[in-house]
Formats: C-alpha cells, sequence, structure tokens
C-alpha cells in the first residue's frame, strides 16, 4: 500500500485493494500467525457517531494482533462537551496512541484530521461521505461468494445519504464493474458522485433505475442499505420513502440461483428474516469480514507498509 492515512475509497488502487484482501485471507486461514505482532501498539477510537460492527471489529482486530485499544468513550462524557474542537481531540489522543480510527457526524471530518496528526488515521465514516474499511471488507466478501471480475451488483436502498455506497461505487471502477444502482428519485445518487464514476470507469455499465425488478435477474450481487432517518433533514421527506425499497422470498423467484445478497448492516425492513437462512444471505458473513479485513489494514498500516503518501 502506498497511504499513511486511509481517510476515502478514492485514494485505493486496484493494487492496494488485493494487497488488503489477500493479507486479509491469509490471517483469516491462521489468525495466529499475527497473534503477538503488535503487543506494545494501543489504537485509539474516537467514535463520535454510534456504532456497532465498525468499533467493536476494530476492537477485536487489534487486540487480536496482540496490541489494546484506548477509547474515547461517547461525546457526552468527554470534552468534546465543553468545546473541544476535533482537531484538538485528535491530537491530543495521538499522544496516547500508535494509530487512530475515526467516526464522526461531518462529511470532510477525518480528511482534516488527517492533517493535523502523523499516526496513521483511519476514516470509520464521515457523515455521509466515505466508509472505506466498510468497502474492503465488502469487497472481500464479494471475492469470497461471488467474484470481482466480471461482476454485475446492484446497490439499491439509500444511495443519497449512505456512505458505504459512496465508498464500494468508487472502489468497484477498479474492476470494471457494471453497477446498477436502484433506488427512488429523492435518494438518487448525488450527481457528483455519477460523474466522478463515469471519468474513474470506462467500459463498463453505471445506470440507474427506479425498480429492483427490471435488473435483478441479470445481478450477481444485491447490495441493500438501510433508508437512513437519522441523515434525514426532514422527518416528512424520511416518511414518504421509508419501507418503499424491500426484498422478501418472492423477489427471488426472478433471481440467479448464485445471487449474493449483502446488507451493511443495521438493517430495518429492508430484508425479510426468511431471506437469512437461504443460500443468498451473506450479510452476517459481511459483519464477520471486518475483523480479519481490519487486521489486515491494521498490520499493513502500523507496519510501515503504507508508505509515505499522506493523502
Amino acid at each position: 500500500m502506498h497511504l499513511d492515512h486511509l481517510v476515502t475509497s478514492k485514494q485505493l488502487t486496484r493494487t492496494d485493494i488485493e494487497t488488503v484482501l489477500d493479507r486479509a485471507a491469509e490471517i483469516d486461514a491462521d489468525p495466529s500467525s499475527v497473534a503477538d505482532r503488535y503487543t506494545d501498539t494501543v489504537l485509539g477510537l474516537l467514535f463520535f457517531e454510534p456504532s456497532t460492527r465498525t468499533k467493536m471489529s476494530f476492537d477485536t482486530a487489534m487486540k487480536r494482533l496482540g496490541g489494546d485499544i484506548v477509547d474515547m468513550g461517547s461525546v457526552e462524557s468527554s470534552s468534546v462537551k465543553k468545546g473541544e474542537t476535533l482537531a484538538d481531540t485528535v491530537r491530543v489522543i495521538e499522544g496516547y496512541a500508535d494509530a487512530l480510527v475515526l467516526r464522526h457526524p461531518q462529511q470532510g471530518s477525518a480528511q482534516m484530521a488527517s492533517e493535523f496528526v502523523d499516526v496513521p488515521l483511519v476514516n470509520a465514516g464521515d457523515g455521509a461521505g466515505h466508509h472505506p474499511t466498510q468497502t474492503l471488507l465488502d469487497l472481500y466478501t464479494i471475492r469470497e461468494n461471488a467474484s470481482l471480475e466480471d461482476l454485475t451488483i446492484g446497490v439499491m436502498g439509500d444511495l443519497k445519504y449512505g456512505r458505504t455506497v459512496h465508498s464500494l461505487a468508487h472502489a468497484l471502477t477498479n474492476f470494471d464493474a457494471d453497477q446498477h444502482f436502484i433506488s427512488p428519485e429523492s435518494l438518487q445518487l448525488p450527481r457528483e458522485v455519477v460523474y466522478d464514476l463515469h471519468q474513474e470507469q470506462e467500459g463498463a455499465q453505471i445506470r440507474e433505475h427506479d425498480s429492483l425488478e427490471e435488473i435483478l435477474p441479470e445481478l450477481d450481487v444485491l447490495y441493500v442499505t438501510r433508508i437512513q432517518r437519522e441523515r434525514f433533514p426532514d422527518e416528512n421527506e424520511y416518511q414518504k420513502v421509508a419501507g418503499e425499497y424491500q426484498i422478501g422470498p418472492d423477489h427471488l423467484e426472478a433471481a440467479s440461483d448464485d445471487l449474493t445478497i449483502m446488507h451493511p448492516l443495521p438493517r430495518v425492513d429492508e430484508i425479510a428474516p426468511s431471506i437469512d437462512e437461504t443460500d443468498h444471505a451473506a450479510y452476517f458473513e459481511q459483519a464477520h469480514n471486518g475483523v480479519p479485513v481490519r487486521m489486515a489494514l491494521l498490520d499493513l498500516l502500523l507496519s510501515g507498509d503504507g508508505g509515505d503518501d499522506d493523502e
């Protein structure tokens, strides 16, 4: 890899992605191979928004590498409540840790914070911006269940505010995937993201749809996302689309037998629980994959293999 900080999936080349995924596969096959590698290393967790999977998997990843974590805790119990700026917070915690993981509600916050620290900083989600480590575990899950080559993927749900969607879409341009985006008009991909995808990818499809039925039979992977109530500035606008895009057993009758269904979680009602027991469901495996993938990323960053590019 050529990075000191991981802020956005736009930074990742195909080689970077394959390096992380290959390292994750090695760790997944033999976790004991790295069990004591970072016994004197501390990872700082700065989560300004709620998190279950991302926070706990980074915590688990660091401990399985032999290290430990220091956790800022909730915003309410930190000096942020006293008016401390993000720049000051990261500079303080840099003094306690060898790397930082930051989640923040403001888009662009991770980029700004990375400019104030010398230790590796990983973006764990910045508002409606990016979530690059989720993207890496998504790509790992796709590679394990389908293929990153000749991939046809449908992404359905909240594409406007969905940072996991934005990150994944950019990363998939490295593999010339055919990408189909399914959403109500009010939750379509931001126009600047669509423009960037067309600029980044040549020779493969990037198409938008308002219906899953028209594209479902062609898909290798269906990536479903939650309608994110907390991102809507107006509750009435949320109510107009809540529950509009769901998938149940009846939909699968038109799908390929090999279709892989993914979801970054948490889900509300986008995927019927009855699908959990089918061979299509990969979302709990996807969540599990956060541990080996984040172990691999931390190993590469902390070992000094991240290079000297601090974009």
